[in-house]
């Protein structure tokens, strides 16, 4: 679609904001039509009325919120056209949304509803090939029925079964819908989720594979909503169930696909229950398929196309040969550094993996140079570490950090970066006691927070956060360095991380 054009002086006045993930996939469907006959964010009154009533103010169906906040600051900016040039992430406009109504939300930001209007070409994305709108798929759709699936995992072969069935069944071309906005449900990468889809293509009827910036968000029922709403702008007449719960919100009839299982006898899948149980075959479970990745063994070929299997060979490799992080936290003087620096060691020595170490202070020093120790530049600090480690982990090597990390989100910051980039993520919490920390006190840190010298001290003036998700925990009040150092190897070894010695 061709971007609108707006005078000059109308785009150099107006503030700029990139609004956040969720919000730019929100954006992108409605400037494509996928949220037809959304033409903007809700307003206080729109938003309302949906939670009441199921619709817009206006009395237009529409099933779920769709919402963008900006920084109070911004609106405060705002001239007599009350327009705001919204964003990629790279800085490009977007969109140009007038604000029509605004009010407060959280500390700082604010709410903002009013019209849209499309700017520049929308960027480039990956597999942009396929990001087509309703009107493009719409124009391509044979006559009939139409059976919409959304594929936010890979296909299987009982889930190929279930798709053919059903197209048979009504005689429908079908319409597969891959959700390319942030991992799936199983934690896969968008364009690997694609590349498995497209990779089980010439096991499907007739199909058009669409790529969509849908995700899981909110409840279950507000995620069903929204796909149906898609599903009905592509010209879907028939949704294909892919979870527990069937709603459609006067959408596309909604099928709930058959229990499938397979055949023993004759190597097909098929209803189970026409199948006696000791020729029964049940599907695998996500756990049991994760685990033959994990250790390297090749998914069956009754399960799961050789194609496919493939591609998720490929994206998930062994743990040996897969992207790790290997996240210590604990008190100033726990023995974070120096555990995580004979980590570090021991395995550059043996040669087992490619190290990165990602030390507290030097961190400090080179990445995070500037920031003080308020609680939101220890967040910001925490984030960027964890943004380097991810990329590490990215591509396959093994990223040690060793930041005192204080608070729980930060540090399940750092692991969703990990996991979206496809890396492991283990988190050691050195419990040493604050008293055993003190005593050492390398840096004279707590002496200096004692006498009133120094605030902000994590374990004096600031909490520390003890960690209820942490993987190994090691008190070096009690263990030798050596000692701590094995028990991490040995967790690494255990766990598949690394190879045994």
């Amino acid at each position: 679609m061709d971007g609108a054009t707006l005078p000059e002086d109308v785009l150099r006045d107006a503030p700029s904001y990139t609004p956040r993930e969720t919000e730019l996939a929100d954006l992108e469907l409605m400037l494509s039509g996928a949220y037809a006959p959304l033409g903007g964010f809700l307003t206080r009154a729109d938003l309302d009325a949906v939670a009441s009533r199921g619709q817009l103010a206006d009395g237009t169906p529409w099933p779920a919120p769709v919402t963008l906040e900006l920084p109070a600051a911004t609106v405060e900016r705002l001239g007599g056209k009350r327009l705001v040039v919204l964003t990629d992430p790279e800085g490009a406009p977007v969109a140009a949304l007038e604000v029509t109504d605004s009010w407060p939300t959280s500390q700082g930001m604010v709410g903002a509803g009013g019209p849209l209007r499309r700017l520049g070409d929308g960027g480039r994305h990956t597999f942009a090939r396929l990001r087509l709108t309703p009107q493009e798929v719409r124009r391509s759709l044979p006559a009939g029925r139409v059976l919409g699936v959304v594929a936010d995992r890979p296909l299987h072969r009982p889930q190929l079964a279930q798709i053919t069935h059903a197209a048979r069944t009504l005689s429908a071309h079908v319409l597969v819908f891959v959700p390319v906005h942030g991992p799936g449900p199983d934690g896969l990468a968008p364009e690997v989720l694609m590349r498995t889809v497209l990779a089980a293509g010439d096991r499907l009827p007739k199909a058009t594979v669409v790529a969509i910036p849908l995700s899981l968000r909110g409840n279950e029922i507000s995620t069903a909503l929204r796909r149906a709403r898609v599903a009905q702008a592509y010209g879907v007449t028939h949704l294909l169930s892919t979870g527990e719960t069937i709603v459609s919100g006067g959408g596309p009839r909604v099928l709930v696909p058959r229990e499938l299982a397979y055949d023993k006898r004759d190597g097909q899948w098929r209803s189970r229950d026409e199948i006696p149980a000791g020729a029964r075959r049940l599907p695998m479970r996500q756990a049991e398929i994760n685990d033959l990745l994990e250790r390297g063994f090749p998914l069956p070929e009754w399960h799961t196309p050789p194609a496919v299997a493939k591609e998720l060979a490929q994206a998930r490799p062994p743990r040996r040969r897969r992207g790790l992080v290997l996240f210590f936290t604990g008190l100033s003087g726990s023995g974070k550094s120096t555990v995580a620096r004979s980590v570090a060691d021991s395995l550059r020595e043996s040669g087992a993996r490619t190290v990165t170490l990602l030390d507290g202070d030097v961190v400090r020093r080179e990445l995070s140079a500037g920031l003080s120790f308020s609680k939101a530049d220890r967040d910001l600090n925490i984030r960027r570490i964890g943004w380097v480690a991810a990329e590490v982990g990215r591509h396959r090597g093994l990223a040690i950090c060793c930041p005192i990390a204080p608070y729980a989100q930060g540090r399940a910051t750092a692991r969703r970066m990990a996991a979206e980039a496809g890396a492991g993520f283990v988190l050691v919490w050195m419990s040493t006691p604050l008293e055993v920390c003190e005593r050492r006190d390398r840096k004279g840190l707590y002496a200096r927070a004692r006498a009133g010298q120094l605030s902000g001290m994590t374990g004096i003036d600031d909490p520390y956060e003890a960690p209820a998700d942490a993987e190994l925990t090691l008190d070096t009040g009690a263990l030798t360095v050596d000692e701590a150092v094995g028990r991490v190897l040995e967790h690494l070894t255990d766990e598949g991380w690394i190879e045994p010695a």
